[in-house]
């Protein structure tokens, strides 16, 4: 009797996991309005099937730049999906919400330490702020912040140095174990790695040069592989994707110098969960090009234009779902985010669009 109620209880939970509707909400979807009149966070809740629908607009209370920013991670998640984190370029403050059922509570803005917020990257406890410099000739530098258990930013380092004055940066983010800090610099051809120490201070920084020109954004792999999107310059068709392996012990070598997708200024990039394939926004062409990435992090084009963003959309940024099904595009040049399936084989299919965001709009979180 007891085994027929407990096959019963585990039957009714199953159908009624399998009878959720499709729209039902599964996370959200976040990017910056960018607007020089008042900047905000747009969100868009994400449903299960993957399709997106306007969830509110919440201000950050600072400004925005009035134009794309040049750079991957401008907003940001936590792990724990806790807080999300975006930048005020034109303020040079840094705002901090926290997620609720319901959207987004604004806690506070604090300086960025620096001129020109364009990136921001979380670990842990530990959030970190690229600064540009705002003007030529401006300086570029990093600060460290840790983050209390109410979302408030606590400066613990700032005015960290790149490798010169003025090398338009492009992102910053830790590596997957969170001892490292990587930048690339468009502008020098550099890729600097920061090593930390275990409460998240610089202690040391090498300088890899670049296997192709002007390395734009990038993301972490598995096995300690870093995968960089090369616009090389914005040439017709020249674009191409590298991967290198960067360690804790400060080592690191090229693996895959320069695999060319022959699109027009590859520059923003984002990996599967499992690190098996990995994506780039060509943002010259229109279009998002697909690698395979191997276990010791060679890749292998899939395909030049596994999606169409438009021709006029000059896709910037991406976000991969927390489970790693959906892929999101931000097409500021039409006002566009685009969703798509990740099938199992890498391949693109189209989901979802959401129209009407502002040509300002910079970067793209998900959860």
């Amino acid at each position: 009797m007891k085994s027929k109620l407990l096959i019963a209880i585990f039957s009714t939970v199953a159908v009624a996991m399998w009878s959720l509707p499709a729209n039902a909400a599964a996370g959200a979807v976040y990017t910056l309005t960018n607007s020089s009149s008042g900047n905000a966070v747009m969100m868009f809740n994400r449903s299960a099937n993957g399709h997106l629908a306007l969830g509110g607009t919440f201000s950050t209370g600072g400004m925005g730049s009035g134009a794309g920013l040049g750079s991957e991670g401008a907003v940001v998640l936590d792990a724990s999906n806790r807080f999300l984190f975006a930048v005020n370029a034109a303020s040079n403050t840094i705002s901090v919400f926290s997620v609720t059922s319901n959207g987004l509570t604004l806690v506070g803005t604090t300086s960025s330490y620096g001129q020109n917020p364009i990136s921001l990257t979380s670990f842990g406890n530990m959030l970190y702020v690229l600064n540009d410099g705002g003007a030529v000739g401006g300086t570029d530098t990093l600060a460290g912040f840790t983050v209390d258990a109410n979302g408030n930013l606590h400066n613990f380092s700032s005015g960290i140095g790149l490798s010169a004055a003025s090398v338009g940066p492009a992102e910053v983010s830790f590596n997957t174990e969170g001892n490292l800090l990587v930048v690339t610099e468009k502008n020098t051809n550099n890729v600097d790695v920061f090593i930390l120490d275990s409460m998240g201070n610089v202690t040391g920084m090498k300088i890899m040069m670049s296997a192709a020109e002007t390395p734009y954004g990038f993301a972490f792999g598995k096995h300690d592989i870093l995968i960089v999107s090369d616009a090389v310059g914005g040439a017709a068709n020249a674009g191409a994707v590298s991967s290198y392996f960067v360690a804790e012990d400060e080592s690191h070598h090229t693996v895959t110098g320069s695999a060319a997708d022959h699109q027009s200024a590859p520059c923003w990039i984002a990996v599967t969960n499992d690190g098996l394939y990995a994506y780039t926004t060509n943002t010259g062409s229109g279009t998002v090009s697909s690698y395979s990435v191997g276990y010791a992090g060679a890749l292998m084009l899939m395909n030049q234009s596994a999606a169409n963003i438009g021709s006029s959309s000059a896709p910037v940024d991406m976000a991969i779902s927390n489970d790693s099904r959906s892929l999101y595009v931000l097409g500021p040049g039409t006002g566009v985010v685009k969703g798509y399936t990740i099938n199992i084989d890498g391949s693109l299919s189209l989901q979802t669009t959401m129209n009407g965001l502002p040509a300002s709009a910079s970067g793209l979180a998900a959860r």
